[in-house]
């Protein structure tokens, strides 16, 4: 520990003791020499020195470690169309500033990702980097492109196991399937998201898009990606999402 070693060296072994016997032994032999106030000049500066490395060894056992976390998925988390500033990523870090959780949002969006894509590039996004909590934002591209249901799912829950195996939180969020696919794939693709969320017991966000989606106020000329006033309504839900998360990190 920095502040016991630090107190070791000003109190006890070489410390005060040491320091006193040392100046009545100057004192005596090089008092004619005027040496003494040379010599209570060095330990004046040597006790300062001892004192800065123990307020520098208070304060850094004050610090919080950061919670790491890894912001996966498509073009949403990509902040597809927006200037770096104004994506979700940016807009996330953001939120959990205000909150006042010590948290840093690692982007790690690729637009275009399906749930097979982002499966196949997880160990790369993971690599060479701590990560606490990983939020997954995928399946969108899944629905616009049809792909069984079924692949969605097994996709995702190979995704948040690899996760759990190397001792990351996961946040897993839901998403809706377009109109134009008509109630039967919607019926069997939206209830995914919840049932591997609760199969692997993790952290579940219901509907990426709650709040933004069909508003043209908070979407690009496309209607599908969020703009920069959307993007920061889904960072605020994220944020709440993850204050639980971010605090069993933290005692961890």
């Amino acid at each position: 520990m920095k502040v016991t070693e630090a107190y070791n060296r000003l109190f006890t072994g070489a410390g005060v003791h040491a320091w006193v016997a040392s100046v009545r032994i100057f004192s005596k032999n090089f008092a004619d020499f005027g040496l003494t106030r040379i010599w209570l000049a060095i330990l004046a500066v040597t006790f300062v020195s001892i004192m800065a490395d123990f307020d520098t060894a208070r304060a850094e056992e004050r610090i919080k470690p950061t919670t790491q976390i890894l912001l996966f998925g498509d073009s949403i988390a990509a902040g597809y169309g927006l200037p770096i500033e104004e994506g979700l990523a940016a807009q996330l870090q953001t939120a959990l500033d205000v909150e006042g959780l010590a948290a840093t949002v690692l982007p790690a969006g690729n637009s275009g990702d399906t749930t097979a894509a982002g499966l196949a590039r997880l160990d790369w996004a993971i690599a060479g980097q701590h990560v606490d909590i990983m939020i997954v934002i995928l399946g969108g591209n899944d629905a616009l492109r049809a792909i069984p249901p079924e692949e969605t799912r097994a996709n995702l829950t190979a995704l948040v196991k690899a996760a759990k195996a190397r001792q990351i939180k996961v946040l897993l969020t839901g998403m809706r399937a377009p109109p134009n696919l008509g109630p039967e794939y919607a019926h069997d693709f939206e209830p995914i998201f919840g049932e591997v969320a609760a199969a692997e017991e993790t952290a579940f966000y219901p509907f990426i898009l709650d709040g933004v989606a069909a508003d043209p106020t908070l979407n690009q000329e496309d209607g599908i990606h969020p703009n920069a006033q959307g993007a920061g309504i889904i960072a605020k839900g994220l944020a709440a999402h993850l204050v639980a998360l971010i605090e069993k990190s933290s005692e961890t």
